[in-house]
């Protein structure tokens, strides 16, 4: 019987646009996001680097863009995070240890934040026994050492906890560990349909 639950953040809780941030680089001038961006942003999402850092690795590819910008650009992924998934969390975490589980970094955090303000956000955190977001880790998913780390600190047997995640490398890793896996399909499905899926 499940008595954990991990969750995932970004298209899970809050909604995203995935092209959102593609399309505001592309009419600041970057034509695609290479290798070295996506090491860029590796870096940046396990606190490697620090923000300036970050911006200024992207304005190598866009010069004639200011870092304002670019942390606009970067944040267009970032859509709204409607009541009624916090409202259903709520009623989860009377009944279940309730974990968050988010490859993300400080923009977005920050920005998530300012834009629902304190009382939304600390009453989403207080769902959770633990917030884990990669960039204060120093890891990130698919890694099993992501997942290790939270079995360790918290003690939880994977077979009694499901977790949750839009991205199928996450929850193949999670599964290969012995969790109970839920990888939500984001525009067909919704974590609001959890006991829809009878898996908990």
């Amino acid at each position: 019987m499940i008595n954990t639950i991990i969750f995932d953040f970004g298209a899970i809780f809050i909604n995203l646009d995935l092209q959102g941030t593609v399309n505001a680089f592309k009419k600041l001038g970057l034509t695609e996001w290479n290798e070295e961006l996506m090491h860029l942003n590796s870096q940046f999402e396990t606190g490697k680097i620090s923000r300036e850092n970050f911006l200024l690795g992207i304005q190598k590819h866009i010069p004639n863009s200011s870092i304002a910008e670019i942390q606009t650009a970067w944040n267009a992924i970032l859509l709204d995070f409607p009541l009624y998934r916090l409202e259903f969390l709520q009623l989860l975490s009377e009944k279940y240890r309730l974990f968050l589980l988010s490859n993300t970094d400080a923009i977005h955090i920050e920005t998530f934040e300012q834009k629902n303000g304190v009382s939304f956000y600390s009453d989403f955190y207080s769902c959770f026994e633990r917030v884990y977001f990669s960039f204060e880790m120093g890891l990130r998913k698919p890694d099993l050492e992501t997942f290790k780390h939270l079995i360790s600190n918290h003690e939880l047997d994977p077979k009694r906890t499901l977790f949750v995640d839009d991205k199928k490398e996450n929850t193949d890793a999670a599964l290969s560990l012995g969790f109970n896996v839920w990888n939500l399909q984001v525009g067909e499905e919704d974590v609001i349909h959890l006991f829809d899926k009878k898996i908990i």
